[in-house]
């Protein structure tokens, strides 16, 4: 039996309980724990995703700060409501029309039905 496998999967499902944290401090703290294991465990894969965790800390846990109630799922809606418009603006003279165009679409401000009046 290869015992670096058994290793990795049970740090694997140990991290699984990170998720089920409420409180951001209690959250950082089984991070730290958890982070001591891998280290001790001496599995170069897991301990580069250690320091990959360490690096956004702070980021991941924004997601307990926020009670949980935010995923990237609306941050890749947003990212592609703004890439839509951008590539809607391409031909836009300046920088202040496509900002306007951005408050129109993310903002669910009304539209003029024309932009220039003709009588």
């Amino acid at each position: 039996m290869n015992l670096n496998i058994v290793k990795a999967y049970i740090l694997k499902e140990q991290f699984h309980k990170f998720w089920e944290y409420n409180s951001p401090t209690w959250a950082g703290k089984f991070l730290d724990n958890w982070t001591e294991l891998v280290i001790e465990s001496e599995l170069k894969p897991m301990i580069k995703i250690t320091k990959m965790l360490e690096k956004h800390r702070k980021l991941i846990l924004n997601y307990f700060i926020a009670k949980k109630n935010f995923n990237s799922g609306i941050v890749e809606g947003l990212n592609r409501k703004v890439n839509l418009t951008v590539r809607k603006a391409f031909g836009y003279r300046s920088f202040k029309v496509m900002e306007t165009a951005l408050y129109h679409q993310l903002g669910n401000l009304p539209e003029s039905k024309y932009s220039h009046n003709f009588w």
